[in-house]
């Protein structure tokens, strides 16, 4: 299966800066359902071998059908809350926000279970798939926490669970393999290319391909070949909306002056920014500066989707780098690639050294050790306040997940 290939002519040409829309416009109706054929402007679609079009498709429709059944909903808030421990807080931070100069709030999905915001995707998912007589899931994993969400719903409905995980995330990320081990799953390094989540994702879709009769692919992000990235925002959207009123409560009926969540193909970061789209909040995605797909990345087709992807001249894929195993990804979810064209989100980036010193920031100011991917928006938030973020702003940031699995890697960076 290819990698890549550079984007066709019919997907259009994007509004430059200069005729992107004006924020009303942009406000509007933005984070609804995609165009026909899955398409968020000219990103997004479906570009998968014949094979699994009709997988894709199957998908889609389950998917609307269960999405319009109350049934569905009522099952899966109800595992969420009794199961997940949702709704998780907001959680104003005190002392970090008199140092900086702005009011920051966290939404506190490291506070799940599992440890990050990748259950709410996972659970619903294997409703799906348990609704269209799959008893298999196969899953890829990068900082491995959507391998463990996996591994957890699948021990929980009684399903059988492969993860696929680059070599070099399975070393640096040896805790969360084996709690994927611990909870059934087989985990399958994949020792081709980068050896990271790229070429999981590329093992997780040939599997999907030989086995799609019994199989469920359980697609960590908000990429990948349509109704994926629709249907994984419209999962996390639950992050968002629970925010939005959370953070109207106590802000007395208004919205934060800016959302903040980190991107590597941008589910915690498209879920957070559903809930707030059609507010005033600006909306910020920070990505590994190692991997900055919206301000590095060209227009072109990986793992089924057209997107912002990080190429060379001949179109080959790059790598991407970065402290964090879930954001050195090559590209960003195509819905994210459409919202930095149309000027609705802006996206901006954090590298290692202030990655590093923003995770120890927040645990010695809050308490709390954030997982190096939530630490990339929180650093760019301390880099600007009282630059780009005016003092006495009032910034949300999700906390996508907890820094357990990243102690042992961050203890040896410090020594």
């Amino acid at each position: 299966m290819s990698d890549t290939r550079r984007t066709p002519p019919t997907l259009g040409v994007g509004p430059d800066v200069s005729t992107r829309t004006s924020n009303a416009d942009a406000r509007a109706g933005v984070m609804g359902e995609p165009g026909v054929g899955g398409r968020f402007g000219r990103f997004g679609g479906r570009y998968v071998p014949e094979s699994l079009v009709p997988a894709c498709v199957e998908l889609e429709s389950a998917f609307r059908l269960a999405w319009s059944d109350p049934s569905f909903h009522a099952e899966l808030d109800g595992i969420l809350h009794s199961y997940g421990g949702r709704p998780t807080p907001v959680t104003e931070c005190a002392r970090l926000s008199a140092q900086i100069g702005v009011r920051l709030l966290l939404k506190r999905e490291d506070l799940t279970h599992t440890g990050s915001h990748k259950l709410n995707n996972v659970v619903g998912q294997a409703l799906l798939a348990r609704r269209m007589g799959k008893q298999r899931l196969v899953a890829e994993t990068g900082a491995g926490q959507h391998g463990v969400a996996s591994a957890t719903a699948a021990a929980l409905f009684g399903m059988t669970c492969t993860v696929y995980m680059g070599e070099v995330d399975v070393e640096r990320q040896a805790l969360n393999v084996f709690r994927m081990e611990l909870l059934g799953a087989e985990v399958r390094p994949v020792g081709s290319g980068s050896r990271t989540l790229k070429d999981a994702v590329n093992e997780a879709l040939r599997d999907w391909v030989a086995t799609v009769a019994d199989t469920h692919y359980c697609l960590g992000s908000v990429m990948g070949p349509h109704p994926y990235p629709w249907m994984v925002r419209e999962l996390q959207r639950v992050v968002g909306d629970e925010a939005r009123e959370q953070c109207r409560v106590l802000l007395d009926g208004k919205d934060p002056d800016i959302v903040v969540a980190c991107v590597g193909g941008g589910s915690n970061a498209a879920g957070t920014f559903a809930g707030f789209a059609d507010t005033d909040a600006e909306l910020v995605g920070v990505e590994a500066a190692g991997g900055s797909a919206v301000g590095n990345g060209i227009p072109g087709v990986l793992h089924g989707m057209a997107s912002l992807l990080l190429q060379d001249e001949a179109g080959q894929i790059l790598e991407a780098e970065s402290i964090s195993a879930g954001l050195d990804y090559p590209g960003i979810g195509p819905e994210h690639a459409y919202l930095a064209d149309i000027g609705r989100a802006r996206y901006e980036h954090a590298g290692d050294d202030e990655v590093l010193a923003a995770f120890q920031l927040l645990a010695r100011t809050e308490g709390i050790i954030p997982a190096f991917e939530s630490a990339h928006a929180l650093a760019w938030v301390v880099r600007e306040a009282g630059r780009a973020i005016p003092h006495g702003s009032t910034v949300l940031v999700t906390l996508s997940g907890r820094g357990d699995k990243d102690v042992a890697q961050a203890r040896e960076l410090l020594r």
